[in-house]
């Protein structure tokens, strides 16, 4: 299949495959002998599909590349994957838990000026506790 189909099929860009074609995270794509253009074959786009959805999780390049290069190992890579995979999981965790310290700030910072706009001094002095605190969280110095 064309480079179009193939993107059109993984829901990837076209110069995304060129991308990833070019920094060589994956094969070089055959080539239509007359045209010169690129020829998908079903086992590239299993690998551009499998590539896209390591990246919509957040895998850096070189991640993805580690991945690969143990899915080629086949059965024997296997702890090496779920390795790669769990401390990819850890950072996600991590990540979660820092939008959730923004989040509890924000909500925070809204209830304080929701108090403020309807005129409410006392839910306004309880709101600041809460701010203060989401702001520690934040680790931002004061």
């Amino acid at each position: 299949m064309t480079i179009a189909e193939a993107a059109a099929r993984c829901g990837l860009p076209e110069s995304t495959l060129r991308y990833w074609e070019r920094i060589g995270l994956v094969n070089r794509v055959q080539r239509d002998a007359s045209s010169g253009h690129r020829r998908y074959r079903p086992e590239d786009v299993a690998t551009l599909a499998t590539l896209h959805n390591l990246r919509a999780v957040g895998l850096s390049i070189e991640d993805m590349r580690a991945y690969l290069a143990a899915a080629r190992r086949g059965d024997e890579a296997a702890g090496e994957q779920r390795d790669l995979l769990l401390r990819h999981a850890e950072r996600v965790e991590a990540q979660i838990t820092t939008l959730h310290t923004h989040l509890d700030y924000l909500r925070a910072k809204a209830a304080m000026w929701d108090a403020r706009d309807r005129g409410d001094a006392a839910a306004e002095a309880q709101a600041w506790p809460k701010v203060r605190a989401a702001a520690g969280d934040l680790g931002v110095p004061r």
